[in-house]
């Protein structure tokens, strides 16, 4: 079940790997460091931007990945690193 973005969450934006090079991070991301282009209120600042990460562009909300809260998606999304590490 597709959802919503939640306003003021940007758990994706942090718990996430990003492998990739992408503006500002030529090494790409690793998992649990907040990405530089999210604002101090959670949202992405290139999120329109084709030079955007092609996992983040990809990345659909839902339910069970956001959950009910920050905290619950942050849990999850940490959790799906650690089960898909190589």
């Amino acid at each position: 079940m597709t959802t919503e973005c939640r306003s003021g969450c940007g758990a994706c934006c942090i718990a996430l790997s990003i492998t990739t090079p992408f503006p500002g991070m030529p090494s790409g991301k690793r998992a649990g460091e907040r990405c530089p282009h999210l604002d101090p209120d959670y949202r992405c600042r290139i999120h329109g931007d084709p030079a955007r990460p092609a996992c983040c562009r990809g990345l659909q909300p839902s339910l069970e990945m956001c959950g009910t809260d920050r905290a619950q998606a942050l849990a999850y999304l940490d959790w799906l690193e650690e089960v898909t590490r190589p």
